[in-house]
């Protein structure tokens, strides 16, 4: 029992290092997605007077008009994604709306909506990361044992190529559910609601056309960069770990 305790430990450290460094890389492009995904709306609350024109001047626009630290806002809040949907809705209010602190969005979200606007978009949301999650641990487990073997079983570049495929695959076919999510989210406390997630989907082809739907996925590919790094990531602390554990049981052998 305790040897299972240390191992869970230990991968629970291992996999939390990964995908902290890999997260923080990635986290202006994740909200240049976040922007380009959601303009549609902002534009039609005023939150946007000029929508952007592609991740390029997105990019732009945001060092320009609000600076370089602008770029993790609301960045802190990923150390509570363990509740998914309440504080991602937060995230998002303040990514959007220039909440000064959680705790406001938090508070703004309950006094509008109760808490049932807290877990907007959910059902969707759940369709959508059993999708992705699917598709990502699956295929990766699947392609893993065909793909990095021999020269390439140990090669970290090789094991972040085969997991960056897998992360754009993946979000791509999961990006429609991911987008129809976000902008029920953003209704939170307006006036006009989405009454579920088929008709946020009509509405916004409806009005924006197909391609709304996908708006941002060329950043989405380029956030796919973090989630390969954590499966890489982890593989190579796990080879590390294997590797000094099994010089220390040697030396205890030795000793014996």
């Amino acid at each position: 029992m305790a040897r299972k305790s240390e191992n869970f430990s230990t991968d629970f450290l291992m996999g939390g290092a990964a995908a902290v460094v890999s997260k923080s890389a990635a986290a202006p492009i994740e909200r240049v997605k976040l922007l380009l995904q959601n303009q549609g709306e902002m534009v039609k609350r005023g939150h946007l007077k000029k929508p952007y024109m592609g991740v390029r001047d997105c990019f732009g626009r945001i060092l320009r008009e609000e600076g370089l630290f602008s770029f993790w806002r609301g960045f802190q809040l990923c150390i509570q994604r363990v509740l998914q949907m309440p504080f991602w809705t937060v995230k998002r209010e303040r990514w959007l709306h220039q909440v000064v602190c959680w705790e406001c969005g938090f508070r703004k979200t309950c006094a509008s909506d109760g808490i049932a606007g807290l877990y907007r978009g959910f059902g969707v949301s759940i369709v959508g990361i059993t999708l992705y999650r699917g598709m990502y641990f699956g295929i990766y487990d699947t392609m893993k044992p065909l793909i990095l073997v021999g020269p390439f079983e140990a090669n970290f570049f090789a094991s972040f190529l085969l997991g960056w495929s897998i992360t754009t695959v993946s979000g791509v076919c999961a990006y429609p559910f991911d987008t129809v999510r976000r902008r029920m989210m953003l209704t939170s406390g307006q006036p006009f609601k989405y009454r579920n997630a088929m008709h946020a989907c009509q509405e916004i082809i409806r009005h924006e056309g197909f391609r709304a739907l996908y708006r941002g996925v060329t950043a989405n590919m380029l956030v796919g960069i973090a989630g390969a790094g954590v499966l890489a990531g982890y593989d190579k602390l796990q080879r590390i770990a294997l590797v000094r554990g099994y010089v220390i049981e040697t030396q205890k052998n030795v000793l014996k």
